[in-house]
């Protein structure tokens, strides 16, 4: 069974993995929620909205969707910016657990508050304010999901722990447009009757899911003895390997999840000149969207598992091999079907490269330094997510194809970094002893 969970798996990993997706799955409320109350009527905007600008002499129209892309875009830049600082403060106090609880105490903060504040500058806040709390969050986890595995469990662990993240992920978008579609909500409370939006309720529920996060976390989570304050002094990232032979290869995975996620991201930004294109509505688009995301609930947990008996770098390898024919495709294909398939084999091939990186960068990590060592992939991540949201928007104006060949040709340079430049870790090229050892 592909979500099989197997019943010696280490009960913390189990609580952060659950925790991640109940994060995930609020956090992604947002990611439907915000466009759609930004373009409502319910947020005061500035005055320049709908006014032109010469660029050079080029004219450009500042747009309710330029506002939009920033605020999305915002919450990545400020996580990946700030995650190689927060992993390394979290390797030399070896305090895992109250970075966590201060990054889902900003994220829940950030969710009320959209609440109480109705101007766009106040929204630009709330988003930073909930960047800066992912920021905290996210190396930390992973450093805690690597430092309470072995090398012979560590891939399906990862696997675990993003099957569970991407679950949370892929419902939060499916909830978010009902939550919101089915307001306002009358609710009654010892004679006071009291209505909620439909927006309100869906950041309520962002809320609740930061603070259940807490809560778990808490409740279950304890720092590893193995965080132990033994990290660098600085966040210097190391580009090459000691011996100068060629690239460190967790700097080279860090550059090749930036191109890999920057394929994945460049989708969603194009929805309305998809749907004109293949000349369907929305639903189709969400189950083009969603098809990576259930590839990736489907396969990173096998595919991790898989890693840890036949070694990383197979995966990495043929993981960007699928990536870069599925990718291209998207710019040509004028058929809905078609471009589900498509979409489900990317979110395969993405599932093959990420849960075998973090776990080669976790056997590769210094005593005390997963927070700072597996930062960099981390913030590889968001940084491509962020940058692919902006960029799609930007080369669409080339030709419909034209993000997908731009996405295709940098994954061809990620192919050809991982396969030059990332290796077998020691760890998981050695063989299990027989019994007769």
């Amino acid at each position: 069974m592909v979500l099989g969970i197997e019943s010696n798996i280490d009960s913390r990993i189990l609580a952060l993995a659950i925790a991640r997706m109940v994060d995930a799955l609020a956090n992604s409320f947002l990611v439907v929620v915000l466009p759609l109350y930004i373009g409502s009527q319910l947020v005061s905007l500035p005055a320049f909205v709908g006014t032109t600008v010469q660029i050079g002499s080029i004219p450009f129209t500042l747009t309710a969707e330029l506002l939009i892309g920033i605020v999305l875009s915002l919450f990545g830049f400020l996580n990946s910016f700030g995650q190689p600082f927060t992993g390394l403060l979290s390797d030399q106090t070896g305090k895992r657990k109250l970075f966590l609880l201060v990054g889902l105490a900003l994220v829940a903060v950030g969710s009320a508050g959209y609440i109480f504040f109705t101007d766009y500058l106040s929204i630009i806040f709330m988003r930073a304010l909930q960047g800066i709390g992912a920021a905290f969050t996210i190396p930390v986890t992973v450093a805690l999901v690597n430092e309470l595995s072995a090398a012979d469990n560590r891939g399906g662990n990862f696997g675990l722990f993003n099957t569970f993240r991407l679950l949370g992920f892929g419902m939060g978008p499916l909830i978010a447009g009902g939550v919101v579609a089915a307001g306002p909500y009358s609710m009654s409370s010892i004679g006071i009757s009291l209505e909620i939006s439909g927006f309100d309720a869906a950041f309520i529920i962002a809320v609740a899911g930061a603070l259940l996060s807490f809560m778990l976390i808490a409740a279950l989570i304890t720092d590893p003895e193995q965080a132990d304050g033994q990290a660098a002094e600085d966040i210097s990232i190391r580009v090459r390997n000691a011996d100068g032979s060629g690239l460190d290869p967790v700097f080279a995975l860090g550059v090749a999840t930036v191109v890999m996620a920057l394929g994945l991201a460049i989708y969603a930004p194009l929805a309305n000149s998809i749907n004109a294109r293949l000349d369907q509505g929305t639903f189709l688009f969400s189950l083009q969207f969603g098809a990576t995301v259930l590839a990736n609930v489907l396969f990173q947990l096998p595919l991790g598992r898989l890693s840890d008996t036949y070694g990383r770098r197979p995966f990495l390898v043929w993981g960007f091999v699928l990536l870069i024919p599925a990718t291209l495709a998207q710019g040509f294909l004028t058929s809905s079907i078609l471009m589900i398939v498509a979409r489900f084999i990317q979110g395969i091939a993405v599932a093959a490269v990420f849960a075998p990186s973090l776990a080669l960068a976790g056997d590769v990590a210094g005593e005390g330094e997963s927070g700072s060592t597996l930062s960099l992939l981390t913030t590889g991540f968001g940084f491509g997510i962020a940058l692919g949201a902006l960029s799609s928007g930007i080369l669409v104006g080339f030709g419909f194809a034209t993000p997908f060949i731009v996405a295709t040709v940098l994954s061809i340079g990620g192919l050809v970094l991982v396969y030059t430049q990332v290796g077998e870790p020691p760890t998981v090229e050695q063989p299990a002893p027989t019994p007769g050892d």
